[in-house]
Parts: structure tokens; sequence; C-alpha cells
């Protein structure tokens, strides 16, 4: 299948090698032998997942990357903050490597894939790519190294000449669908339609409904017909060829944000104003020399061609869409000026059964090309991510990267500058020390403590595990994150996609079971939603339930419970008005019975007595509170359940280890709230001025009480 691998190796006749700095595997689906531009490559049946380095003439295990001393990804797992590769590729790479492509190029359809692409970590599923009109089959540039850690990437290229009909197109595409799935039955197969390339992947879809398909479609161009491509294509076809060299411009314009490319490295509010100059006149330039690329990638007869292909295509997918069975998410930007994605997104939705949409309402027409994009992000944040029928979302996890790290930090940096978070921990030997260093790195650990107002607490929690010690913490969450409910109208990135990319888990004893079988770090709130929307005078009081199961369940992988305790909320925010408040207003206190009505089965805790079973699903009130104070958190010496098998046959031992757990959380609550008083920069208005005498310190940098 694998024939060979080039840096680029573009054959045009037999002693015709052309190099370049772009290397790719090109495939070939459908024989052991590889056709490049018509010439054909003998390969061995047992060779089929091998590649050929030209460059040294050698035979080298697709798996092994690009040299022969590469390290085997496949055995190895994504640890958190692995690189991504996001920021390394530009459309200035995509324009470069696109001309040499089809500088030499001729022949068939056929697939290739870009060696940045790999090797995929062990049971990786398949990730076909079919291009918009471009046809070159790079518009996934900018994501190769990402989806390469995760997905076979094959990505589909259609020579600048060649003129196969749509129909056959379809079944080519069939033919290397069917054939990764008698190689691989029982994993989906993932197909990225790129605008046009959207209208083919539906149409395979329908007519492949037994096979397990993942769709994602960005900007799909079903909505041709109400578009203004018919109007471009019956002026292209009188438009004389003098005038032709405007419409790479007027696409250009169409396809990207200018505004955005021209930004492109000068966001920095520091740089020297003649940096500044310097690299805007040299995006501008970039950007002049990209568009006028087009009218080789897209010359007039072939974009007529392509266009009235495109027609055919929105007409046949959109008459098949009934016909889909595939798990299909739509990727719509908001500033398309060449389709109306998001209203097709909507009507897609409607007419799909299994159907997802994202909406990005600043991004224009080449979604998968711009920056700040990212692509893996999306489906791991959809939950669209798997490697098997069913998702399994522990197994199926992939941590944050780096990148998407660092946009963590970016978008929520007014959050941690405000509420400035003091962390300490207990070491083995009792003593409190700042930082995590008396957390344990090697898991099971399991994280118990009191639940803030809203979860205030969460994301100066994660966010420090992940800066400190690199340590991916899962949390047990309420079902209610998983909903709809959270998702809003305007279907964009919303809270439950935030949630699931951060690797939070429904709260289910299978969920903790798994988590702790894979020696995780998991965050458990064993008072829930009743702690997390108490009402006004509950700070700080714990609503645990009776039963000690979670400690149990520890003592079961011999995990290791550490209990915490978190303050600040009443520092930080008002309670404004509360349940009993809300409950008041005859028309809010409609609603929120009439919601708790239509959600009753996300109460986790339906049928217990007391105040745990008590957890009425509300949103507060809340005013930040000015000046801002400070959020403090303090993890207690780890209890660690190895070895204790008297917890498991014994429900009073473990009932007495549960309440000292939560006698542990208290303490650690009551020691925080009186060391506070002793922090000479409690209030922001002092962090503020420490910074101000001490240029370049950041914000956990900011001295505290002594432990």
């Amino acid at each position: 299948m694998l024939a060979m691998a080039s840096s680029i190796k573009v054959l045009g006749t037999p002693n015709d090698v052309i190099h370049s700095r772009f290397p790719i595997h090109c495939l070939d689906f459908k024989s052991s032998i590889s056709r490049i531009n018509g010439i054909s490559f003998g390969v061995k049946e047992e060779s089929k997942r091998a590649s050929m380095d030209l460059r040294n003439n050698k035979k080298i295990p697709y798996v092994k990357g690009i040299n022969e001393g590469e390290k085997d990804l496949k055995n190895e797992k994504l640890e958190a903050l692995w690189d991504d590769g996001v920021g390394t590729q530009s459309m200035n790479d995509y324009f470069d490597y696109a001309k040499e492509l089809i500088r030499h190029d001729g022949g068939p359809p056929r697939w290739f894939t870009p060696l940045s692409c790999g090797p995929p970590l062990k049971d990786s599923p398949v990730l076909m790519f079919l291009p918009g009109i471009d046809g070159v089959g790079l518009g996934l540039i900018m994501h190769h190294k990402s989806l390469g850690k995760v997905f076979h990437v094959k990505c589909m290229h259609i020579p600048v000449q060649d003129r196969t009909p749509f129909p056959e197109l379809v079944e080519w595409v069939e033919e290397a669908l069917k054939f990764e799935h008698s190689v691989s039955p029982n994993k989906p197969i993932y197909i990225v339609g790129d605008s046009s390339g959207g209208c083919l992947a539906l149409a395979v879809a329908a007519r492949n409904p037994q096979i397990d398909l993942v769709l994602i479609l960005a900007n799909p161009a079903t909505s041709f017909d109400r578009s203004t491509l018919p109007l471009l294509l019956d002026s292209l076809e009188i438009l004389p060829d003098q005038l032709h060299a405007t419409v790479p411009y007027l696409l250009g314009l169409a396809l990207v944000d200018p505004m955005k490319v021209l930004r492109l490295n000068i966001n920095n509010p520091m740089l020297h104003p003649m940096q500044f100059f310097k690299q805007l006149t040299g995006n501008l330039a970039a950007l002049r020399l990209c568009i006028h690329d087009l009218d080789e990638i897209l010359p007039k007869e072939t974009l007529i061609w392509r266009l009235k292909q495109l027609k055919h295509a929105a007409a046949y997918a959109n008459s098949r869409l009934h016909a889909i069975k595939a798990q299909v998410l739509v990727l719509a930007s908001g500033k398309d000026d060449m389709l109306p994605s998001g209203e097709e997104a909507w009507r897609i939705l409607g007419s799909i059964q299994n159907c997802e949409i994202r909406c990005f309402k600043d991004n224009k027409h080449n979604i998968l090309m711009e920056n700040g994009f990212n692509l893996l992000t999306i489906i791991k944040g959809t939950g669209t991510y798997r490697r098997t029928k069913n998702r399994d979302l522990v197994v199926d996890f992939l941590p944050p990267s780096l990148s998407e790290f660092k946009q963590l930090l970016e978008n929520y940096r007014w959050y941690h500058s405000y509420t400035s978070p003091v962390i300490l921990s207990t070491m083995e030997d009792g003593t409190i020390v700042r930082g995590l260093s008396g957390v344990p790195r090697e898991g099971p650990v399991m994280l118990v403590g009191y639940h803030m107002l809203m979860g205030l607490e969460i994301f100066p929690l994660i966010a420090e595990f992940l800066r400190e010690r690199g340590i991916m913490v899962r949390g047990i969450a309420h079902p209610s994150l998983f909903s709809h409910l959270l998702e809003g109208e305007t279907k964009e990135f919303s809270v439950c996609d935030f949630v699931r990319l951060y690797g939070a888990l429904c709260v289910s004893p299978s969920n903790l079971f798994k988590l702790l079988g894979m020696k995780s770090h998991v965050l458990l709130y064993p008072g829930g939603a009743r702690e997390a929307l108490h009402r006004k005078g509950e700070e700080y009081k714990l609503f645990w339930p009776e039963e000690p199961e979670f400690v149990r369940m520890a003592a079961r992988f011999g995990a290791t419970i550490v209990p915490f305790g978190g303050i600040g909320e009443d520092d930080i925010a008002n309670l404004v008005l509360d349940y009993d408040d809300l409950m008041k207003v005859p028309f809010l206190s409609d609603n929120i019975r009439r919601d708790n009505q239509r959600y009753a089965s996300f109460n986790v805790r339906d049928g217990m007595s007391g105040e745990v079973g008590n957890q009425p699903l509300y949103l507060p009130t809340l005013l930040p509170k000015i000046p801002a104070g400070r959020l403090y958190y303090l993890f207690g010496k780890p209890i660690r359940m190895e070895g204790r098998d008297e917890v498991l046959n014994d429900r009073q031992k473990a009932k007495g280890l549960y309440l000292q757990i939560k006698s542990e959380v208290e303490t650690n609550l009551s020691y925080l709230l009186k060391k506070r008083n002793e922090d000479p920069y409690r209030n922001i208005i002092d962090r503020i001025l420490y910074q101000g005498r001490a240029p370049g310190a950041s914000t956990d940098q900011i001295p505290s009480f002594e432990p």
C-alpha cells in the first residue's frame, strides 16, 4: 500500500526526480503497485506498509518514521503538554509546497501521507482528508503534526489537469475506504472533507452505511446553489483571458481573512516599531505572493471544471443526506464570503440523525488554514475521538497539548491575575510547603475536597498541576456539564467542550473504577452540586453523603487519598441571589422547577435523605467583589491505601477513615481561613503595587503568608 516516500520526490519521467522540502508518502490503496504520474513502482505484498527513502535507497517501516533510527512511538501514550507542532507551519508553507507538488503534476488522483504526520500511537484510526476546490491535498498542513500523533493520515491529491467525473471520484474514494475497513474492521474511519471535499465525504458515507464513519465537514459546499459560486461560474465562462488574473485575488480574499495574515507574529505589544513595520511589510508581500500563486494551482480551465463538478457534487450529496448513518461534525465559519456556511450547518443538523455542529463566528471559508484554529482541539472537545466503535472516555482521552495549555492560560489570564492563587501542600513529615511537592506524582491519586461556589477553584487547580508537575487531573463532574444545556444556541465551542477537553468525566462508579485502574490523578468532590450551588451563609460547609464508597474504591486500587481545602469564594465574588431568593420570584421559580423536572435524570443523588439529596440545579447571581481577594488551597498529608484490606472488608473501618478524611478537609479550610488574614497581598491592589515594584514578577511569584 505504501509505495514510496519523498522529500518531495515527484516523478515525471523514469529519470526525473524532483527534490523539495515537503516529505510525503505516496499511497495506493488498490494494489501493491504505486503509480506516481503514470509510472509504476512494484512493491512486494508483505511490504504494503513500508516506505522508500530515495535519498538513501533504503526501505523503512512505516511505523518508524522517516529516519532508520527514529524511535517507535506506537506503544507509547501521549503525556500531558505534548508538543503538537502548532505554529510550525503556515499558509506560506502551503503555497510553497503546493507549487512544487503541481510542478510536475499529472495522472489520476492519488493518496499521500506527509511524513510529518507520523508515526501515530498504537491503535490509532485512519483519517482520510478530502481537499477543497484546490485539490492539492495540503489543506491540513497546519494540523499534520498534531493529527499525525493520533491518526494514520492519508491525504487525497487531485492533479491540476485531472478531469475525473464526480461519480468516479466517489467510487475511487469508496474503494480506498473499503480497503481500510477490511484492514481494521473494528475501528472507525475518519473523513475530513473541506468545502467541496465535504460533498464527496457525504456522498461516500451515504453509499456505505455499514462502515463506521466519522465525518468532519469544514464549511461543506452542499449550499452551492444558494451561494455566489453559480454566478462566478457563469462569469468565468465569458470572462476574457486578460481579466482572469483578477480572479485569484477575489478568491483569496474570500478564502482567508487578510487581516489575520497581516497580524501574524506581530501581536506582541512589546515589539519595537521598526520590527513591527518590517514584519508587517513581510506579511503583506507574502500575502500578495500567496494570492497570486492561486493562478497556478487553479488555472481558468481547471477552476471552471471544478466549479461544474462541485455543482454536480452538491446535488448528488443533498439527494442522499437521508441515507447517511455516519457520525457527523460540521464546522461552520461565521464570516464565510464564499458559502452560507452558518445556515447550511443548521440545515445539515436537521437532515442527519447523528450530527453535531460547531460555529466559529470570526473565521472565514478556509478555516482549516487559519491561525488559531486547532482541528484536533475541536475533535477532542466535542468528544469525537475514539479508537473503536464505542468511545471509551478513559482509554480514548487525549491529554492537552502544550499549545492548548498556552491557549488556556492566555484565555484565562485575567482570572488567574484576579484570583492570584496560593497553593500549599503537606509533606510526609507534616511540613506545609508552598507548591504541590507534597502531592504524590505517581498515581493512582484521589484528590478529595470542598467544592467552592460555581466551581470557582477548578481552573487554577487544574492549571497549576499541569504547570508545576505536568500532571493531568481528571475531574469527576456532574452530568449537567456534558449536556446540551450549556452549549448555548450559538453552537460555539462551549463549557461542555472545555470540560471534555481537560478530561472531566460524568460521575459514575464505573468511570472512577477505570480512572483508578489507569493510575490517574482524580479530582473528587463528595459534596457535589449541593456544595457548588450552596445558599447564603453556607460557605465552607461540607455536604457529604453517608456512604464511604470512594474510600473502599481507593483501597481496592491501592490509591493515595489527598484531602484538600480551598477558600476564597467570599473574597472574589458576592452571592447576590441564591436558590431561596430566586424561588421567591414567580417566573424564575417556574423556570427552575420546569428545568429540574425536565432534567430530573441529572440528580445523581435522587432518593438520598437530608441536604445531600436536596440539590436542585439553578444559576445563582454573582457579582465580583471589589477589591478582590485571593484563592487559597491546602493539600493535606497523603493517606496511602495500599495494603489496607481491612477497609475493604470492614464497613465500620471504612466509615471511620471516611470521617477522618472529612475532618481533615474541614481542618484545612479552618487553617486557610485563619492564615489568609496574615497575607499582606490578599488584596488585589496590594498585588498590583507589588508587581509594579518588581517588574517581570508573575502572579505565581507574589508572596503570601508563611505556612
